[in-house]
């Protein structure tokens, strides 16, 4: 996979960024408030080591690591649509809005589009 071209880098930043804050919110939360919804919370965890692993398996080359990533970015959009479908329908099992409530309307909709576009790109690459 070229990760010289700017696309990639932007997608291997921005995962990057998700990582590290999914990352810090997710310990924030479970340390201070896993009680309020222990559901949310342990998603939230979940989702950050998919945005860590997604990172990783975006910047490195080759055909399995290419593959890895796929997977991750699936993973992550499956996530996105079934916590966004959760917050909808069951809200009650979410102590407070998170990033992906409502497929991620109050971020611009980014958690969902970011996937979409990891997808896009990595099947551009593996043509």
């Amino acid at each position: 996979m070229n990760r010289s071209l700017g696309v990639g880098r932007l997608l291997i930043a921005i995962y990057g960024i998700f990582a590290l804050s999914a990352s810090a919110r997710a310990i924030f939360q479970i340390a201070t408030k896993f009680d309020e919804a222990p559901l949310a919370y342990s998603l939230s965890a979940l989702s950050a080591l998919v945005y860590v692993f997604a990172t990783f398996a975006l910047a490195r080359p080759g055909a399995v690591w290419r593959q890895r990533a796929m997977f991750a970015v699936w993973f992550e959009l499956i996530g996105v649509i079934s916590v966004g479908g959760l917050s909808i329908f069951l809200p009650e099992l979410f102590g407070h809005p998170s990033v992906w409530s409502g497929f991620g309307a109050g971020y611009a909709f980014i958690p969902l589009l970011l996937p979409v576009l990891g997808l896009i790109w990595l099947r551009r690459q593996s043509a």
